[in-house]
């Protein structure tokens, strides 16, 4: 498997100038004041097979009210989610037969196959909360395991460099309660969906009966990188690693955040999209 930015060089770094808390607290402050936000991103996510599933994604959104346009650039998908539109649902070109546009729920078993995240996490909001963690969140070991550990370069962008070590990752027994779905639990442990749905056999959005038992991991990952942008105070590369070697990793280029963006580009009419 070839990875970009596979291997990050850090030099010492500088406790003068900036502390892990400093750094933590402005970085999940730059992700919250987020207006508007377009970028390119290059990911690859570890699938339920072992095999890992490539994508180079095109990405605009705007927030209050939130929307999102995303475009494969490997399979020439389009995405378009505008909240309060289309019934909640998001409408998708599939660049495919029939080569009709389709109305897709963003959280349903459709648009999640083979995707860590939904569309509607899209930008860094899952950093955030990887790092910040919620009020829900059992325990905060994992996120107060992150250190500032120094600096580094990443397509020609100084960054700060941000590491956890958390050996004591695992899969634990959990009961669910009334009212778990996925998203609930994954914010209960911090774990994401995705390794829910995957080691219990569940879709997104299901219900889960009371009292079953699941296995589910008690944090997000044994081993995660995140370089931030020293200028934007904005990731430019997260990488997870798990028990099993890598789970995802995630580039963000071309980034141009808090400038307008036309009310036409987050429509399904716009020129330049094949909806």
């Amino acid at each position: 498997m070839t990875l970009g930015a596979a291997l990050v060089q850090t030099a010492a770094p500088d406790a003068d100038r900036i502390t892990t808390e400093q750094l933590m607290t402005r970085l999940t402050t730059s992700i919250t004041n987020l207006k508007t936000l377009r970028c390119n991103v290059r990911a690859q996510e570890r699938l339920s097979n072992g095999k890992y599933q490539p994508a180079r994604t095109n990405m605009k959104m705007a927030f209050n009210p939130q929307r999102v346009y995303l475009k494969n650039t490997i399979k020439g998908v389009e995405v378009l989610w505008v909240e309060g539109q289309n019934d909640g649902d998001a409408w998708v070109y599939p660049n495919s037969f029939p080569y009709v546009t389709l109305s897709l729920d963003p959280n349903g078993t459709i648009m999640r196959r083979n995707q860590h995240h939904s569309v509607l996490d899209a930008g860094f909001g899952t950093i955030a909360g990887l790092i910040h963690g919620s009020n829900q969140r059992r325990d905060h070991s994992y996120e107060r395991s992150f250190r500032y550990v120094g600096d580094s370069t990443i397509a020609g962008r100084p960054c700060y460099v941000l590491r956890s070590e958390y050996p004591q990752f695992r899969y634990v027994s959990y009961t669910a309660v009334a009212g778990d779905t996925p998203a609930r639990i994954a914010d209960k442990f911090g774990c994401g969906e995705y390794r829910v749905m995957e080691r219990n056999g569940i879709s997104p959005g299901s219900a889960i009966p009371v009292g079953k038992t699941l296995q589910v991991p008690n944090s997000y990952g044994r081993r995660t990188l995140v370089c931030v942008d020293q200028k934007l105070i904005l990731p430019v590369l997260v990488r997870v690693h798990d028990e099993k070697g890598l789970f995802e990793q995630f580039e963000f280029s071309n980034i141009v955040a808090n400038e307008p963006i036309p009310a036409a580009e987050f429509t399904k009419d716009f020129s330049e999209y094949k909806f």
